[in-house]
Parts: structure tokens; sequence; C-alpha cells
């Protein structure tokens, strides 16, 4: 077997071919442009008004604003494998968990504060904890009452936007606080969400290549009866993955609010469990359940903030860049479709017998 086809068929191939695909427009925009031929991936340094050097480029942005969508597609990730099923409230899940976290730091029905009401590290910790039940919550309705995950999920999805605009009263609650802040700014010279995320992805790498977690999380996707008949106890398994799905909502959550140094519960989160499902499609992992890759998932959702940052370096404007965003996201979709690769497999066949007749 020649080295192409070799790469080809690795897991990874389409995943990254996909990422390298949307950043070859960029070059072919620039050239066009008369801009350095490069210029995509040219980083550079800016001192902000504070006098601190900070990274700037697309591609930090990429990574940047992309980081949420990373800490989400983990769980996501999990959820699919486990459930064969997606969880569809982990955006509302994330606007609750930023509303929650801010509504302590500042006080209910105070909507703009400069100093804690509450230590920071209790506003972030029941932030994370509500995002934790959450997915508890979705876990056990999949897990011991057998409703399908995107029923279950469903719950939630209209109903944790609405309970965290209660918990701020239905107001944008603002925390002008720099220690709260500098989670969603910068740690020195770079982005916190760009570490924050790196963090995450890290300690489920050593979970999933240290731990058996891989191996259950697979097991009882491939097969549940079969899983449980071998001695796994797949109800707990997929709770844990809906735990863990919640978990990164919530840290994702926190993330996006500090961004803003807001809980905007309207809008924070809104539509990212979609880009989150979409992550782990473009990862090359099935939606079906079983077999999953992580490094695939993370992939695909900065190939997805790619996509946004290529479209807005493109000139299309936010209200149009969803309909471009779809139809490229369909395209690597049905490229790396399963009988579409078959059908690739069988013509690059027939050429080979074709050429050794």
């Amino acid at each position: 077997m020649s080295k192409v086809k070799q790469i080809t068929k690795m897991q990874l191939f389409l995943p990254i071919f996909s990422m390298i695909l949307v950043m070859l427009v960029n070059v072919v925009y620039d050239i066009a442009c008369g801009n350095p031929p490069f210029g995509f991936f040219a980083i550079s340094t800016q001192v902000t008004s504070s006098g601190n050097a900070i990274l700037y480029g697309r591609l930090i942005d990429i990574l940047n604003r992309g980081s949420e969508v990373a800490i989400l597609a983990i769980g996501m990730t999990l959820v699919v494998s486990a459930s064969a099923g997606t969880d569809i409230s982990v955006g509302s899940v994330m606007s609750l968990s930023g509303g929650m976290c801010c509504m302590l730091l500042a006080g209910y029905g105070v909507t703009n504060v400069s100093e804690y009401a509450k230590p920071l590290w209790f506003g972030i910790g029941a932030g994370i904890l509500v995002a934790v039940v959450c997915g508890l919550f979705n876990g056990f309705l999949v897990a011991y009452l057998n409703i399908q995950p995107m029923v279950a999920t469903l719950i939630l999805w209209s109903a944790g936007r609405a309970i965290g605009l209660l918990l701020c009263n239905s107001a944008i609650v603002y925390v002008r606080v720099p220690s709260f802040q500098v989670f969603g700014s910068y740690v020195g010279f770079l982005p916190t969400p760009i570490l924050i995320a790196a963090v995450c992805v890290l300690i489920m790498a050593l979970l999933l290549k240290f731990t058996a977690l891989g191996t259950f999380v697979q097991s009882v996707g491939i097969n549940k009866k079969a899983a449980r008949i071998s001695g796994f106890n797949s109800a707990k398994i997929i709770l844990m993955c809906y735990a863990i799905c919640g978990l990164c909502a919530g840290i994702a959550g926190i993330t996006a609010t500090s961004r803003i140094y807001s809980a905007d519960t309207n809008n924070i989160g809104l539509n990212m469990e979609l880009d989150a499902i979409l992550a782990v499609a473009l990862g090359g992992n099935s939606l079906g359940g079983g077999k999953f890759n992580l490094a695939g998932s993370i992939i695909g959702a900065y190939t997805i903030q790619a996509i946004t940052t290529t479209l807005y370096a493109l000139g299309v404007s936010s209200a149009q860049a969803p309909v471009f965003k779809a139809i490229v996201v369909i395209l690597i979709v049905v490229i790396q479709a399963e009988p579409v690769r078959d059908y690739l497999k069988k013509l690059s066949a027939k050429k080979a017998a074709a050429k050794e007749a």
C-alpha cells in the first residue's frame, strides 16, 4: 500500500483535510486581493491600552473564539458515543451556568457591580455545579427512563435559558471586576479561553489514555446489551457521560460570560449546541454511537470557527454567514459520509483494475 493511501485511510485525514481546505480559501483570497500570500497566517503582537503586549491574528482569533465550542465538543463526543444521541441543551446550560455565576457574584436583583457580593470561587463553583446537575438530569432521563436523548434534552433546551433569566431577574447582569474578566480575556500575551480549552482537552485526553473510560463508553455505544452482559453498568456510564457534558457546558458558560463580563442569558450559548454536534460530525465520528476520536471533534470545532472567520474576512455579513456556513458544512459532511467514501474506494479500485488490464 502506497504512503498516500495509508495517509488517506487515517481516521483524522478528512477532518485535517477539511481544515486545510478552509485555510487555503483564505490564502487564495489574500493573493486575489493583492495581500501577502500568507497574511491569514500572520501572527503579530499588539499593545493594549493597559500597556500589555498580546498576540493578534486570524489564527489566534480562531483559537480564541472557537474555544467554547471545543470545550462543548469534548462532552458532546462522549454523549454521542455512549447514547447514540445528542445533547441539544448545552447552549441553554451555558446560559444558565453563566447566569447563576453572575447573579451570585453581583447579588440578586443587582445588575451592575464593581465588587463581589460573594467570593469569586463560590460564584464559579455554583455555576459549574448547576451545569453538572443539569447533565445528571439529562443523563437520568436517558439512562434510567430510556427517553430518547433529543427528547430528554429538549426539556432543558427550552427551560434552561428561561431559568437563567429568572435568576438574573430578566436583566443583563454586569460584573466589572478584573479578576472575573480574566477568564475571558488574556493571561500574559495569550487569550485565556485558549488555555482553558487546552487544559480541558489535556485532562480528557489523559483520562482516555490512562483509564478505561474510553473502552467503557465505546462498549456501551456499540452494543448496550452486550456491554451489560460483559459486566458494564451501561446506565451509570451514560449518566456519567451526560454529567461530563454538563460540566463542559458549565466551563464554556463561565468562559463565555467572562468574555463579555456579564450574564446576557438571552444570547450566551445561543445555537452553540448545533456547532458542538457539527464538530463531532466533522471530526469523523458517527452520530450513531460507538467508536469516537476526541482529536477529530476538537479539529471539527476549530474548523467551524475557521469557516466563520473566513466568511467574515470575505466580507459576508453576520446575518448571511449562517447560510454560507451551512453550505460549506454540508459539503464537508457529505465528503466524510460512509457511502461517498465507499463509492470513491470502488472508483479507485476500478481504475486500478483498468490499469492492470
